[in-house]
């Protein structure tokens, strides 16, 4: 398992914009996804947007348009570049790395997203 540090989380207006950034604690090697989760107040975590380790990406259809996930695997990082965000939003949200060969899964301790209106 690899540890995971999320940054970039805040309080921002609807309408407003934030990216979060997540890095490993070591070098990820081998078929493998990272990607970003959250849980909002009295609900399931649930899924935001994955990316492959070859670029391949999957969103949430509440998500897909307004969220874009990218990756640095040289950095070993993740990021969730987030837009015309609303209050819906709020929540906090996790980094997610997933060992496709080991079915291994690790978490970022999370970074607290609050959209006002």
């Amino acid at each position: 398992q690899v540890q995971l540090v999320e940054s970039g989380g805040g309080l921002v207006q609807a309408g407003g914009s934030l990216r979060l950034s997540c890095v490993a604690s070591r070098s990820i090697f081998g078929p493998n996804a990272l990607g970003w989760y959250r849980q909002a107040p009295g609900k399931q975590r649930e899924l935001v947007a994955l990316i492959t380790r070859d670029g391949s990406t999957n969103y949430a259809d509440s998500m897909r348009g307004r969220f874009t996930i990218n990756r640095d695997n040289g950095k070993n990082a993740v990021y969730l570049q987030m837009n015309s965000l609303t209050p819906e939003d709020t929540a906090v949200y996790y980094c997610y790395h997933r060992d496709l060969l080991r079915d291994l899964t690790s978490w970022g301790q999370g970074t607290q997203v609050t959209v006002s209106s």
